[in-house]
């Protein structure tokens, strides 16, 4: 009866379970800690921080690892540096691209991109080559049952939205278009006081 132990099968897929748990937390606590170094701590004012802390609460993460990525984040904490750069460049084809990348070293970073863009017969790019070609928009959903669609659509152009669209899924949607402002990636656009 080798190698038909109960535990050994559960082990295995705890152990498998755990690192993927793993992976998946610390994603969620560099863009904890970079939406805090960027934003600033509290998830009221910074609607990139609190999406994150959203993320990491739905799966299960404790409340003192969310909260030491904040303070890492805002300088309380000494940790790791991570720092957010747009590369710009041209895939197969001619096709513009744009690459946000969240990194810990810049120096690695770069270089690995140059190879990967050369590697499929893409060029990279300097600094503004196709970024003029883009423009930053975000997407806001709203849930049809909490509000008309004739007030979302005031209250959305108040706002800034560009655009307001039904969609038809089960459970049925409101999705707003908006348009947001690049200096200020993650925040949501000039919103009316307490809507």
């Amino acid at each position: 009866m080798s190698g038909h132990s109960r535990w050994s099968q559960i082990k295995r897929k705890k152990g498998k379970a755990d690192v993927q748990r793993g992976k998946l937390f610390s994603k969620i606590l560099r863009e904890i800690t970079v939406a805090a170094k960027n934003g600033g701590g509290d998830p009221k004012g910074n609607m990139r921080l609190k999406a994150a802390i959203e993320s990491a609460k739905e799966v299960n993460m404790p409340q003192d690892n969310i909260k030491r990525a904040v303070q890492k984040g805002t300088g309380e904490l000494p940790g790791e540096s991570y720092e957010e750069i747009t590369y710009e460049g041209y895939a197969p084809g001619g096709v513009a691209v744009m690459i946000s990348v969240l990194t810990d070293n810049r120096n690695r970073t770069g270089p690995e991109l140059r190879h990967t863009f050369e590697k499929f017969g893409g060029n990279m790019g300097a600094s503004g080559a196709v970024a003029w070609m883009f423009e930053r928009k975000g997407i806001i959903s709203v849930d049809a049952d909490k509000i008309s669609e004739d007030d979302l659509l005031e209250k959305a152009l108040e706002a800034g939205a560009v655009a307001s669209k039904k969609l038809s899924r089960s459970p049925p949607r409101l999705l707003k278009w908006t348009r947001c402002a690049t200096r200020w990636p993650g925040r949501a656009c000039r919103s009316p006081k307490g809507r």
